[in-house]
């Protein structure tokens, strides 16, 4: 279960801070080891955290390694979050690259790191197959942007290997409890599959170009019939220069854009300035980075989400 790879060394500053930390909060002999009676799972950011607490159910305690309100794409764990690590059963992550800290955090770690599971390896495997049929990275229209989209999740067909991952792994860590996490399976499959027909009704729809901030949902126009132009690129706080801007509103003009996407994590100043330049409107898209306070306190989760996704695709394409 332990991540395989090549080992990389973790900058020298990291590991100073580290190490000193360590040595302040050093418990001392006399203290009693804490006996729990359930594993401890650490998910690297909120699509992985939300697959394991349904996955895990009552059997497992559930913490989400990214807080809230933070950026995914540029977070960096701190001393205090690498020692929380010590001492899970388990790692979740994305992977694709997109937590950009594991490798470094993992081989620092060395024997103290925990079992760590990169839940999009079958979807990684799915990509690479020459029988897929289909370009790997998603649709996109053609421009002089580099693609590179880990955001996985996003497609309901994608994200239920991973879902399927994170149960596997739970079963390897907890076998006495195989048979609660087969079940969270077959019940979640269910759901994904679910979605799945409804994001399928999309490709019925008139329009087929969507404009977002942020280039993370190739993998859902790819899966869908759909093709996105992005504004600022893979991260969504990079800035979109003149010559970008100019590019996505002839575009958007080209085809008959009338919303502009925008997330509700980050500005939607851009996404703004291109609506009013063509007259259109801007809705929300999430890409499942993060929820907001108000998803928060509604109890909101990555089906909801999705479901809201969904709405707001079909009014833009309709």
């Amino acid at each position: 279960m332990h991540r395989l790879g090549a080992a990389v060394v973790m900058k020298l500053s990291l590991t100073l801070i580290f190490s000193a930390f360590l040595c302040a909060c050093a418990v001392p002999a006399s203290t009693t080891a804490v006996v729990r009676d359930k594993p401890v799972i650490y998910a690297s950011f909120y699509p992985v955290y939300d697959f394991a607490k349904k996955a895990a159910g009552d059997f497992a305690e559930v913490r989400c390694f990214i807080p809230d309100g933070a950026e995914p794409h540029d977070w960096e764990p701190s001393p205090r979050d690498i020692a929380g690590l010590m001492g899970a059963d388990l790692f979740l992550y994305a992977g694709m690259g997109f937590e950009h800290w594991v490798d470094s955090v993992l081989s620092g770690l060395g024997q103290d790191a925990p079992p760590a599971v990169e839940t999009s390896l079958a979807i990684q495997a799915l990509l690479a197959s020459p029988d897929d049929g289909r370009e790997h990275d998603g649709h996109h229209i053609h421009d002089d942007h580099d693609h590179h989209d880990s955001h996985v999740w996003l497609s309901p067909r994608l994200a239920k290997l991973q879902f399927a991952a994170v149960c596997e792994a739970l079963k390897e860590i907890d076998p006495k409890n195989a048979g609660s996490y087969d079940e969270a399976l077959k019940k979640h499959l269910a759901e994904f599959d679910k979605l799945d027909d409804e994001f399928k009704a999309l490709s019925l729809l008139p329009k087929k170009v969507i404009v977002v901030t942020h280039e993370a949902f190739g993998y859902l126009c790819r899966d869908y019939g759909l093709e996105q132009i992005s504004i600022a690129g893979y991260s969504p706080e990079d800035e979109p220069g003149p010559a970008r801007m100019a590019q996505v509103t002839r575009l958007a003009r080209e085809n008959g854009v009338t919303v502009v996407f925008y997330e509700e994590l980050s500005s939607a100043k851009i996404a703004r300035t291109v609506a009013a330049e063509i007259g259109a409107k801007t809705l929300p898209l999430s890409p499942l980075e993060g929820l907001t306070d108000e998803e928060r306190e509604n109890g909101d989760d990555y089906f909801s989400v999705m479901r809201k996704n969904h709405a707001a695709l079909k009014e833009a394409l309709s």
